[in-house]
């Protein structure tokens, strides 16, 4: 299949673009916040007056901050380094995953402080919604025809008119299916028709755990970066930052069982 170049920007109006990428984050963060609000209804974990405006608030804040802070330190920091001004042009592209989740985790913290309602509660909310924004990145990461996959003789093979003339996974949407389909369908059922709610951090430490191990597969079929290449000839950074999400994950579930059976 020959994918034809696809515009990043949807529409320009005047100076102001608005791109796929920009659309996918606040989409994302939008639907998330219906379903953390359907979830909240059961669970009462905040009242909404004065919390929507600051969960929105802090939401944009701290991915945005955390995601491109930690595109510049992980991914590319020996040029950014030199080029100080180019970390400010978002605009141009660059957010990682993984400074966004730190920088989201920041943003919880004190947006738990402020209302006086405990973490765990709500980011086990904020879990189970956040896989849809993780899909539609992964879809706009597709239509802006980055973050390919390798090349392979597989009927899974994609040409991408940016990169060469083999064919590639479209490892895009392997990501949007592992992270953003299967990792939603998981968590939604736990949270809805088991008692799993009952362990305050169980679902957060399995939207963790899910994340990384997902990435990690991924990353086998991901074109690594450029100006990175492979670790220890193998590995990719991507694999390299997921690592240590699958064992964070893994303690979080454990103590999250751990410390409720000891309430009992």
């Amino acid at each position: 299949m020959q994918l034809p170049l696809i515009n990043p920007t949807l529409i320009n109006i005047g100076p102001f673009a608005i791109r796929w990428y920009s659309l996918a984050y606040i989409f994302g963060i939008v639907l998330a916040w219906f379903l953390i609000k359907y979830f909240n209804r059961k669970e009462k974990v905040f009242e909404e007056k004065n919390f929507s405006d600051d969960f929105f608030m802090y939401s944009v804040i701290s991915i945005i901050l955390g995601g491109r802070i930690g595109y510049v330190l992980f991914y590319n920091f020996n040029y950014y380094s030199s080029h100080i001004l180019e970390v400010f042009k978002v605009w141009n592209g660059g957010m990682s995953f993984h400074g966004g989740f730190i920088g989201a985790i920041i943003g919880i913290y004190f947006l738990c402080k402020k209302y006086k309602i405990s973490y765990f509660a709500l980011s086990d909310i904020i879990a189970i919604s956040t896989p849809i924004g993780l899909f539609l990145g992964r879809l706009a990461n597709f239509i802006n025809l980055e973050l390919y996959g390798r090349i392979t003789t597989s009927k899974f093979g994609i040409v991408f008119p940016n990169a060469g003339s083999l064919p590639r996974y479209p490892s895009q949407l392997f990501e949007a299916f592992l992270e953003g389909i299967i990792l939603f369908l998981l968590l939604f059922l736990l949270g809805n028709f088991t008692n799993i709610r009952k362990h305050k951090g169980c679902l957060s430490g399995i939207f963790v755990t899910g994340y990384g191990i997902s990435r990690f597969i991924v990353e086998f079929f991901r074109e690594p970066d450029m100006q990175i290449g492979y670790i220890l000839n193998y590995f990719t950074m991507g694999q390299l930052l997921s690592t240590p999400l699958i064992i964070l994950g893994l303690i979080i579930i454990l103590f999250s069982l751990k410390g409720n059976s000891i309430n009992k």
